[in-house]
């Protein structure tokens, strides 16, 4: 189903919307995904999933409700199942992603950002 090969950075500057993730692989019961981001998101959580956020290229933030964390170019970040959280990147930002299959785009909440799980494997 997917490349032998597959070059993130390349993937993810292909895309042609924000915030709109494409499934590029997947290792076990999880999926390996990229994503162009720019502006914020929207403020949710996963309840049962955990997610990996890897920085290609840009800075993101990750807000909490009592924190923002800072991630730059080559950063990976863990957002913790059942923690609220918004990404936002003030300038285009490119990134990979490492979700369960189960994890929903956005998580508790249904927005016009929301992608369902379809439309991120087709692209």
């Amino acid at each position: 189903m997917f490349a032998e090969k597959t070059n993130l950075l390349n993937e993810a500057e292909s895309l042609a919307d924000y915030w709109s993730p494409r499934v590029v692989g997947e290792v076990n019961d999880q999926y390996v995904k990229v994503a162009k981001l720019k502006g914020e998101f929207v403020w949710h959580q996963h309840d049962e999933e955990d997610e990996l956020f890897y920085i290609l290229r840009g800075t993101l933030e990750m807000a909490y409700r009592d924190k923002t964390v800072v991630l730059r170019e080559g950063d990976m970040h863990v957002v913790a199942r059942g923690v609220q959280h918004n990404p936002r990147a003030e300038d285009e930002c490119l990134i990979a992603l490492i979700e369960t299959k189960t994890t929903l785009h956005t998580g508790d909440v249904v927005t016009e950002k929301t992608r369902s799980l379809d439309e991120q494997l087709t692209g």
